[in-house]
């Protein structure tokens, strides 16, 4: 009787495949993440900074060399003197680092007594102004940190902001038209006042008057 033959060894050619996928994987993985992880930010960066310097740089504004915001950025305007943005609900009030809106809904309680105190407030601030309340004025932004008003609510502030400034209210209402953003190629958005600009013009106009 014949023995069996002797069982050969098992041939390499698992551990070996297994051994090419890793490295195949492992050099996937560094490549990728040098291409879209490096280098791809990097020249979008620096694309942007060399056409678009101003947007990349965060749309800052400065006067005579000091930093006064940014056009990206809503900030709270209190004083009778400057036109006020819209109410925030970002932290304590513009908070770039707690953007948000209030999360209530249209049948929220709370929601609807913000609002009637914003009227309110609204109306008692600005006891000369003729017309129906802007929506903008008295219901925060989803962002928390809007920058711009409509037209209407910037209109709405006119003579509040020519009496205390002691300006003729046609000057006011003349510069808020000037500063009517149009809508983008004349389809996208709603037209638009950046407050910031619209303040910084302001002084420059009640400069001027002096």
């Amino acid at each position: 009787m014949n023995a069996s033959p002797a069982p050969k060894p098992a041939a390499p050619a698992a551990a070996d495949s297994t051994l090419h996928h890793l490295v195949t994987a492992t050099l996937y993985t560094v490549v990728t993440v040098v291409l879209l992880g490096l280098i791809y930010p990097l020249f979008v960066w620096l694309l942007a900074t060399v056409l678009f310097h101003n947007q990349a740089a965060g749309s800052l504004i400065e006067d005579n060399g000091k930093l006064v915001g940014s056009s990206l950025v809503g900030q709270l305007f209190t004083k009778p003197e400057y036109f006020h943005g819209r109410p925030s609900a970002a932290g304590k009030g513009y908070d770039p680092t707690q953007t948000g809106g209030t999360n209530l809904g249209p049948t929220s309680k709370k929601l609807i007594e913000a609002t009637r105190a914003a009227v309110a407030a609204l109306r008692k601030e600005n006891p000369d102004a003729a017309g129906p309340i802007p929506p903008d004025l008295v219901t925060s932004s989803a962002s928390g940190i809007d920058p711009d008003i409509s037209p209407e609510g910037a209109l709405f502030q006119v003579a509040r902001v020519a009496k205390a400034r002691a300006l003729p209210a046609e000057r006011v209402r003349a510069l808020v038209e000037s500063q009517i953003i149009p809508r983008q190629f004349g389809i996208f958005g709603e037209p638009r006042v950046n407050v910031l600009s619209l303040n910084r013009a302001l002084d420059a106009l009640a400069g001027a008057a002096k």
